[in-house]
């Protein structure tokens, strides 16, 4: 039997990046072969130049790829064209940006409310201060997406206490086949059981 290839994860940070210590920026050095977007301003975002960017990684993989997105990330990764979301297996969308209602991402709006060709998962926070929980929630149907509504966890950042997120990692496990394989094991950060 042929053996499957593992997926490529892509971390799609959000607006101003996700710093030392954010969960994405812990899974970006501790995981098996994932890939960090970088984008040349990520103070002023632009649309085209994000999604550029994203998307040149996905079309470059040679594995099919899973996207991990934090806040704007996760509305970058909608607005990619129907060749790299081809590419895309899953996707683990955290924390969704409302691009509608801050001047400085409005080049992101509208949102696409199109389902998404591949299985996804969108986390929200009740208090998220970017994002309230019922616009995610409309996002997570518009997109077809399971929905995982966290209690008061803020924007799911280093801020609101997500270093490590153990929940986030089982939930990226979900998405790929070989959920034990996704991490190294090096500094302390162990691959969970099988879920």
């Amino acid at each position: 039997m042929a053996q499957v290839a593992k997926p490529t994860i892509i971390i799609v940070p959000g607006w101003r990046d996700s710093g030392p210590g954010h969960w994405q920026s812990l899974w970006a050095e501790r995981m098996q072969g994932a890939v960090r977007v970088t984008q040349d301003d990520w103070i002023t975002p632009r649309r085209e130049a994000w999604v550029a960017s994203l998307e040149k990684l996905v079309l470059e993989s040679p594995q099919p790829v899973v996207i991990v997105a934090h806040s704007l990330g996760c509305i970058a990764t909608t607005h990619l064209s129907d060749a790299a979301a081809a590419r895309i297996s899953g996707a683990l969308l955290v924390a969704p940006a409302d691009p509608e209602r801050r001047a400085v991402l409005s080049d992101f709006a509208p949102v696409p409310y199109a389902k998404l060709p591949y299985r996804s998962i969108v986390v929200a926070s009740s208090n998220d201060p970017y994002c309230p929980v019922r616009l995610a929630g409309a996002y997570a149907r518009a997109w077809g997406s399971e929905f995982v509504r966290m209690q008061n966890a803020g924007h799911i950042n280093i801020e609101s206490g997500h270093g490590d997120w153990p929940l986030g990692l089982a939930l990226l496990q979900s998405l790929t086949d070989e959920p034990s394989s996704l991490l190294d094991g090096r500094k302390n950060f162990e691959p969970l059981a099988t879920l």
